[in-house]
């Protein structure tokens, strides 16, 4: 629980994590996904909170594109192949170290970061390789609550739930989920 009280930057997978895992093609080849309200509102939180915001994914998404930039997410990197290279760099133009990063992940590819990062997650349905590596592991399933799970453990464990949960109950709140 050390590495919690130091966190400055939430990383996410997307597939699996902001999703259910599941992408729907229609008619026409269109992808669609489906991202979770609480989900979003448990980035809105953290940023909230003051930590730095990442989704780095091997597939590229207009999808992803658009809640990123609903939800104000500072670094979006899409189809890349080497997750941890791309999770470096972020901390690197941060001025962080990787111990000063969440990553939450579910599937194998995303083992290097699991391993590498301050404080690790993943999602009830993650791989079992990742939830045994797995600092934290949600009660909740990809795209239905986990990342908002994390980032109120991450927030109680900071010290700094109840000064926001204040910001909401006297209506000061500014949100998007």
């Amino acid at each position: 629980m050390r590495h919690v009280k130091t966190i400055k930057l939430l990383a996410l997978d997307v597939d699996g994590v902001l999703t259910d895992g599941v992408i729907y093609y229609g008619p026409s080849g269109d992808a669609l996904k489906g991202f979770s309200a609480r989900d979003g509102m448990g980035i809105t939180l953290a940023r909230m909170a003051g930590l730095k915001t990442a989704v780095i994914t091997g597939r590229r998404s207009p999808m992803v594109e658009q809640r990123a930039k609903d939800l104000h997410i500072d670094y979006v990197v899409q189809e890349v192949q080497n997750k941890l290279t791309a999770l470096q760099q972020i901390c690197a133009d941060l001025g962080i170290s990787l111990s000063d990063v969440c990553y939450m992940g579910d599937d194998l590819n995303d083992l290097p970061l699991i391993q590498s990062v301050g404080f690790s997650a993943a999602p009830l349905d993650a791989c079992e390789e990742v939830r045994q590596e797995a600092a934290f592991v949600s009660a909740f399933r990809g795209g239905h609550g986990a990342l908002r799970e994390l980032v109120e453990y991450i927030l109680k464990n900071q010290n700094v739930w109840e000064t926001i949960l204040q910001h909401f109950q006297s209506g000061q709140a500014e949100y998007k989920q």
